[in-house]
């Protein structure tokens, strides 16, 4: 991923210099009109360690052999915060893509775990079931006489006395009797089997929990250490930003043999910025009014399920308005500009649009907030007891909170957009339990806010 698109993909706004060495240093351009807007209503701030001053700038100017070795110094300078940007940057994506590895890790033994648990509960049962019936039928068989044929023969008398039916009936009877025998034999030794293979599947499930235990340590870990890589790839972004500003004005006063003192060229700059900013709130107006119009959802007072995104019921609200696209479980591999999904869908789509609201789920910490792979602009919210959410596909510049911000429920955090592995504008929503991500629906269902 080039600079320019790793700026825009993380939300931040790109340096003006990125535009202007494509187009030339003929001027110098919208871009530079935003960024130096904030440094000039403050002053020009003072020469930092290596960095140099307006002062010598303008003094370098005046000699062209000291202002052909002033540009290629500002021209290093910049390379230098781009490369150190851009290396903060690659540590990000290298450990975002580790969380997402170490979540599905996490998840497939969670699953796995799950299902063993489930077998040994079944065979348990199944065991439990055999055992009981082969003691009815070892109680049946007692209560018979079964422990004793001889003496009861005896006590029904002889053949010779009564003839052949006492003794046929005699008969009769031990064959009943051992066909019992032989019945209870086989029960007991199934129930002993089905048995033996519940207290295997047991402790089969057992490794498997402890699998997922360790697992989910390390998903944890993963995600903190992608949340710090983030937040130092942001910070060595915007000091980026902040140097190259001044950089990026000083070398293009150097390069502008117009420009005869610094005051004249801030001033030719203060002019483009006032109009560039009129430009930019009047984008913020549109883009405000298409979100409006396009976003289909209510606030947080909709009269009740259904009717747009933002309906709270006992402290839960619907995320998003629209219907849902795309369901939790397996699915055809989808690729995106960002990547390509896994085959396992792990959240719930719904078709919001573009530049749609999404809204918090429930109140709680943000816990991550920024770029995330597959994800695209990716927001995490912990709720408290082992429950969280997440939100992915954000568009760029549609993130509204930071990590560590308190939410409430209902309350907008985001725009809807097509970032990371997505074919089109729509909120994909993740529903964590203990860690692990789980159906959505009806999870969200048992809260009273069904999705869709």
């Amino acid at each position: 991923m080039k600079r320019t698109e790793q700026l825009q993909s993380r939300n931040l706004t790109v340096p003006w210099r990125s535009l202007t060495r494509r187009r030339g240093r003929a001027g110098i351009g919208a871009g530079l009109a935003i960024a130096l807007a904030a440094t000039l209503a403050v002053g020009t701030p003072a020469a930092a360690a290596g960095f140099p001053s307006w002062e010598d700038v303008q003094a370098s100017k005046a000699n062209s052999a000291s202002a052909q070795q002033a540009v290629q110094n500002i021209r290093s300078l910049i390379v230098e915060l781009d490369a150190a940007a851009e290396a903060a940057q690659a540590e990000s994506n290298k450990r975002s893509e580790e969380l997402i590895v170490a979540q599905n890790q996490f998840d497939d033994a969670a699953l796995r775990a799950a299902a063993l648990q489930d077998q040994a509960d079944a065979s348990k049962a199944t065991a439990d079931a055999a055992t009981k019936q082969a003691g009815l039928l070892a109680a049946q068989l007692y209560r018979s006489g079964g422990g004793d044929l001889s003496v009861n023969l005896f006590l029904d008398g002889s053949a010779g006395t009564a003839g052949g039916d006492a003794a046929d009936g005699l008969l009769s009877r031990l064959g009943s009797m051992s066909k019992m025998v032989e019945r209870s034999t086989d029960v007991y030794a199934s129930a002993q089997t089905t048995t033996n293979t519940a207290a295997a599947l047991g402790d089969q499930a057992a490794v498997a929990t402890a699998a997922r235990e360790k697992l989910r340590i390390v998903a944890e870990g993963a995600l903190a250490a992608a949340v710090s890589a983030q937040q130092a790839a942001d910070a060595a972004l915007q000091e980026s930003q902040d140097r190259s500003v001044v950089l990026d004005a000083q070398l293009a006063f150097m390069l502008d043999e117009q420009a005869k003192t610094t005051a004249g060229y801030e001033e030719g700059e203060r002019q483009r910025i006032a109009a560039e900013k009129a430009a930019a709130e009047q984008r913020a107006r549109d883009e405000a009014a298409a979100a409006g119009g396009g976003g289909g959802g209510g606030g947080g007072g909709s009269a009740g399920p259904g009717l747009g995104g933002g309906y709270i019921h006992n402290g839960w609200a619907v995320p998003a308005s629209g219907r849902i696209t795309d369901n939790y479980g397996p699915r055809a591999v989808i690729c995106g500009s960002g990547g390509c999904s896994s085959n396992f869908h792990r959240g719930t789509d719904i078709g919001t649009g573009c530049y749609s609201p999404i809204y918090a789920a429930s109140a709680g910490t943000v816990v991550y907030s920024g770029w995330n792979g597959t994800y695209g602009n990716w927001i995490k919210i912990d709720h408290g007891n082992g429950v969280s959410t997440g939100y992915a596909h954000i568009r760029d510049g549609g993130r509204f909170v930071g990590v560590g911000e308190w939410v409430e429920a209902g309350q907008n955090i985001a725009s809807s957009g097509t970032t990371g592995a997505s074919d089109g504008c729509h909120l994909h929503f993740e529903a964590y339990v203990n860690g692990n991500r789980t159906d959505a629906v009806p999870f969200m269902a048992d809260r009273g806010v069904p999705l869709g």
